[in-house]
């Protein structure tokens, strides 16, 4: 039991000890060591860049010992672009919001998709604007309350929830789309799981993965985090059911 203990909780070497700033409860802590357990288990630390623009994650270089890359909101997938096209032998990866990814930077997340641009976007999808006060983002779901929709998102004026995961998984050159949370052990480990095959595919050369992450907001949705598994559960999983959208064939040229 002991030794169990101590390889369920051992932190990873790619995992700096700095104290995170995230409300308790959060999913983005757990994502941070699965991603850097990943990268440990691959032995790609010198070889991995990562990409974090504005949102929660925005002081995620202050835990994960890696190269990393601020961009600005919503241009993490140019950035990322960039960096990999002049670095090709680099595992790249972006790890952004819905706001960010879904909002201000869809032509950015949408044509590097649609271009095939071999690096991993790691998209966690809370729903709202998490950092900035819980304004309605893209992904929040029909009849869900936030600061800026009091008394529920009207979809005849802003819309359907979009589905990222389902929208990327139609373009040609993406190798990769798996949707994925963080609610129980077993949807934990199949998240890491998801994780280390889109590093791997990556890694393959096959094209754009992209991992969507159904998370919680504790503090923005106004409840425990108790409460958050439950919606989670309850609402927002039949609504963005997880699962596997796409795999690669075969191996691309």
């Amino acid at each position: 039991m002991k030794d169990g203990y101590k390889l369920i909780y051992k932190r990873p070497k790619t995992l700096l000890s700095t104290r995170m700033h995230y409300c308790p409860g959060c999913f983005h802590s757990t994502i941070h060591k699965f991603l850097m357990e990943v990268i440990e288990e691959l032995e790609i630390q010198d070889k991995t860049i990562g990409v974090c623009p504005v949102g929660c994650s925005v002081f995620a270089y202050d835990y994960l010992d890696i190269d990393m890359q601020e961009a600005a909101h919503g241009r993490a997938a140019a950035v990322a672009t960039g960096i990999k096209r002049i670095l090709p032998d680099r595992i790249v990866f972006s790890y952004q919001g819905d706001g960010d990814l879904a909002a201000i930077g869809t032509a950015e997340t949408l044509h590097a998709c649609n271009r095939g641009e071999n690096f991993t976007f790691i998209f966690i999808n809370n729903g709202i604007y998490g950092m900035t006060g819980g304004q309605m983002a893209p992904t929040t779901l029909e009849g869900q309350k936030t600061t800026t929709c009091p008394y529920g998102r009207e979809t005849a004026d802003s819309g359907m929830p979009m589905k990222m995961a389902e929208i990327i998984s139609q373009f040609e050159k993406v190798a990769y789309v798996e949707r994925v949370s963080c609610d129980t052990p077993a949807n934990a480990r199949k998240a890491k799981r998801a994780i280390k095959k889109a590093i791997e595919f990556q890694m393959q050369g096959l094209g754009t993965t992209f991992i969507e992450v159904a998370s919680n907001c504790p503090s923005g949705w106004k409840c425990t985090p108790e409460e958050s598994l439950k919606w989670l559960e309850e609402q927002v999983f039949p609504y963005f059911p997880l699962g596997v959208f796409k795999e690669p064939a075969k191996r691309r040229q």
